[in-house]
């Protein structure tokens, strides 16, 4: 096996070995996701742009890789931290190993490190730059080169992963999925998406709610959205600092006014932004498959999948946003809704992948909104 370090800029260094393309070397922000399984989805995932992923669970790999559960065609995360990679795979859908896909995108892995105590010093100084590499053997000079890694704060990464042009989602067969629960739809809606690194199973489960899905890249215009005259405006998850997106915060506002409007992850900070919230960076952010959050709507917890690591501010919410939804964690804002507007969000992710479908009723909301606007406008 091939030596490899784990440097972060905080002068820790970890010795361990590398799988994927040891060619190459990976930098970024390292974060942590305490998932159980979902490896493929997590690491596809554009939310994880500029990230190096630590996995909690030690034994990543086993299963492989499916083509038909990548979150996006490309793997995202810089790189991988495992505590142990599974050489050997076992799965009747799959198609090549973990190590395979790594080398197939580039990308190099650490595996072979105390992953609990890299998470412990993540959870008590924060997430910290770090480099993976298996051709730099001086560790003084892995950390001088993290500490020159660009911040996270300050960075739109939204323009490496979304789309660059418009395009209506063409939804495949895949009887895998989650049904809808029993919901049927009199009428097909158009739903207008902006893609600020949408996953896939969020178009699925719009579009297995009877939506014709039509994407658009982050820098569409408010006219460019209402020339397909849609029903609703769907504003999706992505990487990055939501504040450094400044260009489409008055595509945002605007359209927010015409049209049912529904925000997940990044798409909820933006909408906050484009109210008059603040937003700001979490200590060591939220990426897992089991986190609770409260409804306060229907006074019951949820099990949430989350992958962000900015927050909205609370305390910078005008009065005529109402929060929905609280993370029982850190108390941090997990959702809110407009008084008066037909426009909610949340800061996790209903449509799992991985994780628990407790939250899919969120886009039954989102279809109620669109109809009772659909209504109003006949009866006018």
């Amino acid at each position: 096996m091939t030596p490899a370090l784990l440097a972060l800029e905080n002068g820790m260094t970890f010795s361990g070995f590398a799988f994927g393309d040891t060619t190459v070397e990976a930098q970024g922000e390292v974060v942590f996701n305490t998932a159980l399984t979902g490896y493929q989805e997590v690491l596809t995932d554009p939310s994880y742009r500029g990230q190096l992923l630590t996995f909690t669970y030690p034994h990543i790999g086993n299963y492989g890789i499916t083509p038909e559960d990548g979150e996006s065609p490309f793997l995202q995360a810089e790189g991988m931290i495992v505590r142990e990679y599974a050489r050997v795979h076992s799965n009747w859908r799959a198609v090549q190993s973990l190590e395979e896909y790594l080398i197939h995108h580039k990308k190099i892995g650490i595996q072979g490190i105390d992953t609990r105590s890299l998470v412990r010093i993540l959870r008590s100084e924060g997430v910290m730059r770090g480099i993976i590499s298996a051709k730099e053997s001086d560790a003084s000079v892995l950390v001088e080169r993290a500490r020159s890694i660009p911040s996270m704060e300050g960075l739109d990464l939204t323009r490496f992963v979304t789309t660059s042009a418009s395009y209506t989602f063409e939804s495949q067969d895949e009887p895998l999925l989650l049904g809808t629960q029993g919901f049927t739809s009199t009428k097909r809606f158009r739903v207008a998406a902006i893609d600020y690194g949408i996953k896939r199973n969020i178009l699925r489960r719009l579009a297995q709610y009877n939506c014709e899905v039509i994407v658009f890249p982050s820098n569409a215009t408010a006219d460019d959205i209402r020339a397909i005259q849609p029903d609703g405006l769907f504003l999706s998850n992505g990487p990055g600092d939501p504040s450094a997106v400044t260009y489409t915060i008055e595509t945002i506002r605007a359209l927010v006014q015409e049209f049912p409007t529904f925000g997940i992850c990044l798409g909820h900070q933006l909408l906050a932004l484009a109210f008059g919230a603040s937003t700001y960076k979490l200590r060591f952010g939220h990426r897992g498959a089991n986190h609770p959050v409260k409804n306060h709507l229907l006074g019951r917890i949820e099990i949430t999948s989350q992958n962000h690591g900015f927050g909205v501010a609370h305390d910078t919410m005008p009065d005529f946003l109402e929060l929905t939804h609280t993370n029982l964690n850190d108390q941090s804002v997990a959702g809110f809704r407009h008084k008066t507007l037909p426009v909610f969000c949340v800061q996790y992710h209903p449509e799992a992948s991985p994780g628990t479908h407790d939250s899919d009723y969120l886009f039954q909301q989102f279809i109620a909104l669109m109809t009772e606007r659909t209504t109003a406008v006949l009866e006018v």
